[in-house]
């Protein structure tokens, strides 16, 4: 079953990259695929269910051997004491409640929370763009050298990443682009360097990316550690391949006839732009800019997920724009851009992608296939330097959410008397050489594929990327990246702080 699961899984991730020459929607077999290994998985689960009311879990080692078998070995023993307390129910039955209780519902919410933080996020980018509010930054970036041009956009897009996240910040970026280059080839290849710059800005910040939100948040790393450690790995991881991503780029860009909001001017029909103020778009800039800028205060500070954050700033630009266009009596509604009007122009098909490839690696991960996974790299790659750089390159392939959620249940913070027994487990302390280093590989590894990333996926939806054009252009340019940050890492660690007595 579980190679059956692992071929399937392999086979839908090609129907994804092949998307163009097979013509049909990556959306289309991300939700096949969900649907398939979860069906496949809720039939055979039972077959990693076989013994479990007779095993001795009192037994470390019998313990150990069926997490190993199944993963959620603990929870489901809870959950049948709980449930089925009368114990006269089949074992079948016990497992079908099982996943569809608390399986699917808990990776659901897990999901949940990065899709409406992606459709939160993409709203208020919308309304911004669709009022023309990016038209008062554009108009300031007078720029016209394609490669200058490069360094500018990539730059911004590494330290907002850090402040907001590689998401959010990966839309904000590709909407500003599209004021800026009309060209759609050269669209991509900006596009792609956006992708690099966000992941590798996220991955020396708390708040840039969800795996080191995640680390942080289970207090393995912290600010302090991250930003002296991994800042200079992470600007290599940008500065490399966007110096040989510049040589795609030749002369300077050329204008095009726009509208106040940056579109192409298609007849004289009152457009959103037109209905409002100069000062009116200004403000909705700086409420929705305020509003992003908000989500990682308000996490760190009441500790809840981002996405109700985010939720309550659209909330208040909702109240905002109603207000706004209450006033407006005299123009008609079909020129007013509604919150309502803006949430028809997300990109639901990359909402839906989202769910579905998602939602197929959560199998992966109820099955026990990257725990499995992991263990495997552990007893083959002892040296934690080459296991943190090929979880790297497999967060291209598989969502590094897992992948990272799997390496934090490896290993514990060992403590004073662990340490004193085996000196090497230093490597596993807060702000560990482990921990940095899998920050960092699990940030900036997903740029390897277009679909590596969630910056990747949506700039891949907005721009509708080719995942083999992305492959064949910056894979090689950001493992160039990738490796030299990596190195410089590995470097720092092992020569420059010995040699400067840290």
């Amino acid at each position: 079953m579980l190679v059956l699961m692992v071929a399937l899984f392999v086979l839908g991730y090609a129907c994804i990259a092949l998307e163009h020459p097979l013509k049909v929607d990556k959306s289309a077999s991300a939700l096949i695929l969900c649907a398939v290994l979860w069906t496949i998985y809720i039939f055979h689960a039972e077959e990693l269910l076989p013994t479990l009311e007779t095993l001795n879990l009192e037994d470390a080692n019998v313990l150990e051997k069926a997490k190993s078998m199944f993963p959620s070995i603990m929870e489901f023993k809870e959950f049948v004491a709980e449930k089925f307390a009368d114990g006269n129910v089949e074992s079948k039955e016990k497992v079908v409640a099982f996943v569809t209780e608390v399986q699917i519902v808990e990776h659901l919410g897990d999901v949940a929370q990065t899709l409406f933080y992606l459709i939160g996020a993409m709203t208020i980018v919308e309304l911004i763009d669709v009022h023309g509010g990016f038209t008062i930054i554009t108009d300031k970036i007078t720029e016209r050298s394609k490669r200058k041009l490069l360094w500018i956009v990539c730059l911004i897009t590494f330290f907002m990443s850090a402040i907001l996240d590689n998401l959010t910040t990966a839309i904000v970026m590709t909407m500003l682009l599209r004021k800026l280059v009309f060209d759609q080839h050269e669209r991509w290849i900006y596009a792609g360097c956006i992708i690099i710059s966000a992941n590798a800005g996220g991955a020396f910040s708390p708040i840039g990316d969800v795996t080191t939100i995640m680390l942080w948040v289970k207090g393995l790393v912290t600010t302090g550690g991250l930003l002296p450690n991994l800042i200079v790995p992470s600007l290599l991881a940008m500065v490399v391949p966007i110096y040989l991503a510049s040589f795609m780029l030749k002369g300077k860009l050329e204008g095009a006839a726009t509208s106040a909001d940056g579109s192409q001017n298609q007849g004289a029909s009152l457009r959103p732009a037109d209905v409002v103020t100069e000062a009116e778009r200004r403000h909705l800039l700086e409420y929705g800019v305020a509003a992003l800028l908000f989500v990682p205060i308000f996490k760190s500070i009441t500790h809840l997920p981002p996405f109700i954050g985010v939720l309550f700033g659209l909330g208040a630009l909702w109240v905002y724009t109603e207000i706004m266009y209450h006033r407006k009596k005299d123009v008609p509604d079909s020129a007013k851009a509604r919150i309502t009007r803006c949430l028809g122009r997300i990109d639901f098909a990359t909402i839906l992608f989202f769910l579905g490839i998602l939602m197929a690696v959560a199998t992966l991960q109820c099955s026990g296939i990257l725990q499995s996974l992991a263990g495997w790299l552990q007893a083959s790659l002892p040296n934690v330097y080459i296991i943190d750089f090929v979880i790297g390159v497999l967060s291209s392939v598989v969502d590094n959410v897992p992948l990272v959620a799997g390496c934090m249940g490896m290993y514990d913070i060992p403590t004073a008397a662990q340490l004193a027994a085996d000196p090497s487990l230093s490597d596993f302390c807060r702000d560990g050489v482990f921990w940095m280093f899998l920050a960092y590989c699990a940030g900036v590894g997903g740029s390897l594929l277009i679909i590596g990333s969630a910056a990747g996926v949506v700039v891949m939806g907005l721009e509708h990327i080719n995942f083999v054009w992305y492959f064949k252009k910056f894979t090689l340019l950001a493992f160039a990246g990738y490796a030299s940050g990596a190195l410089f890492y590995v470097l720092q660690e092992l020569v420059i702080r010995p040699m400067l007595g840290f």
